[in-house]
C-alpha cells in the first residue's frame, strides 16, 4: 500500500479546527522509582542526563500557546513523567493560575499521572480543590507490584502506594487506576483483577512490551526495536499471555462487573463495535494528535517516541499550534494505517484493533512482511472470545438499555449457577 495515501477523513481532519492532546513533562522524565520495564528513564540521556523542573517562563508559554492553539470547547492537560509530583505542588499552584488567565471561554481540565508516593494530605487537598484527575500506578497485589516497581534505593514500594491510594480515596480524589501487564502477570488475570477491584471503579491494562541492549556496565537499556543487537526484555509480556490475562478478566467482568468497574480496553472494544470513535489513540485509524512537551520545551510527535528523530521543535522558538500542522507529523499520523501489513488490511478485527500503536508493529507476518504488531495473536483472542458479548451490549444499547444488562445473558451463556 503506498504510504501518502489519503483517505476522506485525512482532508477532514486536515479543515477540522485543531483538536489535539498534548502530555507536558515538567521534570522529563526524572523519578523517585527506578522501574526496571520503564521505557523513559533513559531519556535523560537526550538531556545529558540532567532534567530540571520547567521554568515558569516555559510553563507559561506551554500554557498560553497550548489553549490558543486548541480550537474547542475544553482542553485537557495531562501531566506526566518521570514522576510529575517531584515539580512541587507549588509548581502546579502557578500552572492552574495560569490556565485560569489564558482559558477564556474553554473549559479546562486536568488529569496527572502518578506512582503515589509523595501523596499526602496537602497533594489530595489541592487535587480535589481544582478538579484533578489523578492516575495511579499500582501493578496489582504485592508481589506482583513489587517484582519491578521498587524505589531508587531498591526497596518495593507496594505499602507506600497504597497509603496513597487510600488517602485519595478518604479524602475526596478522583482517580483511576493503571496497571501493566508484564512476565509477573501471566496466568494471573482473575487474581489481578479481583484485587484491582477492590480498589478501583476504573483500570486500564497496559502491555509491556520492550527491546534492550546490554550497556559496558552490564545494565540493560531499553531501545527502540530496530536497534542492532537488540532482544525482548525478559519482563515482556508473551502475545499469548496478553491475550489470555486480558479475556480472564473480561471473564470475571462481565458476569459481576458490568456497569460498576470499567476496563479502558473494554470499554474501547464496544465503542469500536458501535462505531463510536475510542477514546486510547492506540486504536484510532491514524496518530499524530497526541504530542509530548518536555521539560525544556522540546516537542516530540508521541510518547513512545521521543527520539531526536520524532523532534517537532520547541516552545521557546515556535507555536505549539504550528509544529501541530507540521507535515511531517501528519506522515507519521498517516503512517500508522496506511503502513499495515496485508494480512492486518484482511483481518475481521481490523475495525477493533486498528494495529494498535506502532510502538508494538515491529513483527513479520508469516508471508514476511514487515509492520505486523507483536501482540497481534493475543488481540485475536481477546477479539474472538468477546465478540458475542460486544455483540450482545451493541443490542442491548441500540434498544436504549444499559451494557449492564447483559450480565444475566452472560450468566446463563457460562452456565453460571452463582
Amino acid at each position: 500500500m503506498r504510504h501518502d495515501m489519503l483517505h476522506f477523513a485525512d482532508a477532514q481532519k486536515l479543515t477540522r479546527p485543531t483538536a489535539f492532546t498534548t502530555m507536558i513533562k515538567p521534570v522529563g522524565s526524572l523519578c523517585n522509582l527506578d522501574c526496571e520495564y520503564c521505557y523513559y528513564l533513559g531519556k535523560a540521556d537526550l538531556y545529558g542526563g540532567h532534567q530540571p523542573k520547567m521554568s515558569d517562563e516555559l510553563l507559561e508559554r506551554y500554557i498560553s500557546q497550548y489553549i490558543e492553539a486548541v480550537q474547542v470547547p475544553t482542553v485537557t492537560f495531562c501531566w506526566h513523567g518521570g514522576e510529575p509530583l517531584l515539580a512541587g505542588i507549588d509548581f502546579y499552584e502557578k500552572a492552574v493560575a495560569l490556565q485560569k488567565r489564558y482559558q477564556g471561554n474553554k473549559q479546562i481540565e486536568n488529569s496527572l499521572q502518578t506512582n503515589g508516593l509523595l501523596i499526602n494530605p496537602d497533594w489530595c487537598d489541592f487535587f480535589r480543590e481544582n478538579n484533578f484527575l489523578i492516575g495511579l500506578s499500582i501493578d496489582g497485589p504485592q508481589d506482583i507490584h513489587d517484582a519491578y516497581r521498587r524505589d531508587r534505593g531498591g526497596h518495593p514500594t507496594f505499602d507506600r502506594v497504597m497509603r496513597g491510594l487510600e488517602m485519595m480515596a478518604t479524602r475526596g480524589v478522583e482517580y483511576n487506576t493503571l496497571s501493566t501487564i508484564n512476565n509477573r502477570c501471566a496466568g494471573q488475570g482473575k487474581r489481578v483483577y479481583q484485587f484491582m477491584r477492590s480498589i478501583s471503579r476504573y483500570m486500564q491494562f497496559l502491555p509491556v512490551v520492550e527491546h534492550t541492549v546490554t550497556t559496558p556496565s552490564g545494565r540493560a537499556a531499553i531501545v527502540p526495536p530496530s536497534t542492532e543487537g537488540s532482544k525482548v526484555a525478559p519482563w515482556s509480556i508473551t502475545p499469548k499471555a496478553f491475550g489470555k490475562f486480558m479475556t480472564d478478566i473480561f471473564d470475571e467482568w462481565v458476569i459481576n462487573d458490568v456497569g460498576e468497574r470499567f476496563v479502558q480496553l473494554f470499554d474501547i472494544t464496544l465503542a469500536q463495535w458501535c462505531g463510536v470513535q475510542p477514546s486510547l489513540c492506540a486504536f484510532c485509524p491514524t496518530c499524530g494528535d497526541g504530542l509530548v512537551v518536555e521539560h525544556n520545551g522540546d516537542v516530540y510527535m508521541c510518547d513512545h517516541f521521543v527520539y531526536p528523530e520524532y523532534r517537532l521543535g520547541n516552545i521557546g522558538t515556535e507555536h505549539l499550534a504550528d509544529m501541530q500542522r507540521k507535515p511531517e507529523l501528519f506522515r507519521f499520523g498517516i503512517e500508522k494505517r496506511n503502513a499495515l501489513p496485508s494480512d492486518c488490511r484482511k483481518c475481521d478485527y481490523l475495525f477493533a484493533c486498528r494495529g494498535e500503536c506502532p510502538k508494538h508493529r515491529f513483527a513479520t507476518t508469516r508471508r514476511g512482511e514487515k509492520g505486523l504488531n507483536t501482540l497481534c495473536e493475543g488481540y485475536k483472542h481477546f477479539f474472538e472470545h468477546t465478540t458475542p458479548y460486544m455483540q450482545q451490549m451493541r443490542r442491548l444499547l441500540e434498544q436504549g438499555m444499559e451494557a449492564r444488562h447483559i450480565i444475566p445473558w452472560a450468566r446463563q451463556r457460562r452456565g453460571f449457577a452463582g
